[in-house]
């Protein structure tokens, strides 16, 4: 199953030269992640109007680190945590993730035949 996680394209840049990404490690204690449908979603509701940002498509059988779904603030709905580093292995495709004129973000058609 592919999930994603939507970040700041010089985060993952980082991530890059340092050979692993960590995210939200320290702060959470896990990388917030989502079901591809639910991106557009939770990026609204955590970075709208926000530029510069990128979809990882995470094949989640290839990331070495715990992965929990989990429904953590009582939403009705779970979503995919990784508790530990983020293998940039396991990242298969990267998807600019722009806002659109009134800030808001839709899910890029490069990944809605991935729903």
């Amino acid at each position: 199953m592919i999930i994603v996680h939507a970040l700041p394209r010089t985060d993952w840049e980082s991530a890059l030269v340092n050979g692993t990404y960590r995210g939200s490690l320290e702060k959470e204690g896990f990388i917030h992640c989502s079901p591809i449908e639910k991106i557009a979603s939770v990026a609204n509701y955590n970075f709208r109007g926000v530029q510069g940002l990128i979809i990882l498509c995470i094949d989640e059988s290839k990331v070495k680190s715990k992965i929990r779904w989990e429904d953590l603030y009582n939403e009705g709905r779970e979503y995919p945590h990784i508790y530990g580093e983020l293998n940039l292995d396991s990242v298969i495709k990267t998807v600019d993730f722009e806002p659109n004129e009134n800030g808001i973000f839709v899910l890029p058609k490069e990944l809605e035949e991935m729903v």
